[in-house]
């Protein structure tokens, strides 16, 4: 059976260089790397030759980077932190974040009594920066705003540059989730000033397992996590080397090669936008996906014609077909409810019909879209 993987927005396929590396340390770097002997030593010199290496892609201070287990860990260590350590009493941010931020907001919301502000989008999910202004202007509490880089479901692309220069205007705290663009975009974040985000190795073909939180320096945050003085006193546990050092290997590669992949991959979104148009009509795309200006080159969020009935098939037959593909976060998927992203931009009509994200990576080809395009046909067509 053919197999396609259209599902580079949940998880990516590690990168061959990367195996290699994580292997070789898995082999010959298996001291800890917090013992003083010789063999920790040299533990500790591939973590920290890894935060130098992914502070200088970020142009920021090694200090900065703390090395996590994924994003969820890195967005929950600075939103609880921030209420917790730096007297955040107010939250602003959007309903159409990521779950680790969106469910930790809505526990300090329960457990601190913190005040929760979202700020309005526009019809394809845009953020409205002037209503952003409004509820700073409009507060006297220490605010931290959170808004993500890139929507995981519906690719919008937030101005980031802008809405960190908004947060600093009004002396609130700032940060982003970053997750689905680290590695993908250039960011300098000296000339993008946002106090933290959040990074998680398995969207830019590195492991599951590794991330790290960029922590604006002299911020005062705290740990969430316990017991040693790993990560300087802010992450205590043992480090996975091996997987941090996968991380840096995949980060290095990804901005590499970033000009050619991302020529070559917006080339595979946008053939596919235009062979899935082409064979069905009435087929429409979510947010401002479909925008190459607005949006990431890696997805697609795809609004197909046809009944709640027979859509609630269509990942089932695509499976069963070898494609992969999502009806939203991976995160969610054992969720009976439908995405609560599309939920704050679809009207009801739309919402009843199946939305597929479709997402792209550079070990995919134009032959594999055409697949999944005739595949897509023969399924609303029947």
């Amino acid at each position: 059976m053919k197999k396609v993987y259209f599902d580079s927005a949940a998880t990516t396929q590690l990168r061959p260089e990367v195996i290699s590396c994580m292997t070789d340390v898995l082999k010959n770097e298996y001291g800890n790397p917090s013992s003083s002997h010789a063999f920790g030593r040299s533990a500790k010199s591939v973590i920290e030759t890894a935060r130098k290496e992914v502070a200088s892609m970020l142009n920021v201070s090694a200090s900065e980077i703390i090395f996590t287990s994924g994003g969820t860990e890195a967005d929950n260590l600075v939103i609880n932190s921030s209420v917790r350590d730096l007297g955040v009493t107010r939250i602003i941010s959007s309903r159409i974040e990521h779950h680790a931020v969106l469910y930790c907001i809505e526990q300090l919301q329960k457990t601190h009594n913190v005040e929760v502000e979202y700020v309005k989008l526009d019809g394809c999910g845009f953020v409205d920066f002037d209503h952003l202004e409004q509820l700073l202007k409009n507060g006297t509490k220490k605010t931290l705003v959170t808004l993500m880089h890139v929507n995981n479901e519906i690719g919008n692309v937030l101005d980031l540059k802008k809405a960190a220069e908004i947060c600093k205007k009004h002396h609130a705290l700032f940060h982003s989730d970053t997750v689905q663009s680290v590695g993908h975009f250039e960011l300098d974040f000296q000339e993008i000033p946002v106090d933290f985000a959040a990074v998680a190795a398995h969207k830019f073909h590195g492991p599951k397992g590794a991330g790290f939180a960029f922590i604006r320096k002299n911020t005062g945050l705290r740990p969430l996590i316990f017991g040693g003085e790993q990560e300087r006193g802010l992450r205590a546990g043992t480090e996975a080397v091996f997987a941090i050092a996968g991380l840096v290997e995949a980060l290095k590669i990804s901005y590499k090669n970033l000009p050619t992949e991302r020529a070559y991959v917006s080339g595979i979104k946008e053939y596919f936008k235009e062979k899935v148009s082409e064979v069905i009509p009435g087929v429409k795309f979510n947010g401002g996906c479909d925008d190459s200006k607005k949006s990431t080159y890696t997805l697609l969020n795809v609004c197909l014609p046809m009944t709640p009935e027979k859509g609630m098939m269509l990942l089932f037959q695509l499976d069963l077909k070898g494609i992969a593909c999502s009806k939203g976060s991976a995160c969610q998927s054992g969720s009976s409810k439908g995405s609560h992203v599309l939920s704050q931009i679809l009207s009801e009509e739309d919402m009843a019909k199946p939305s597929v994200r479709f997402s792209f990576s550079s070990f995919n080809t134009k032959e594999e879209v055409d697949y999944v395009v005739e595949c897509l046909k023969e399924f609303v067509a029947a």
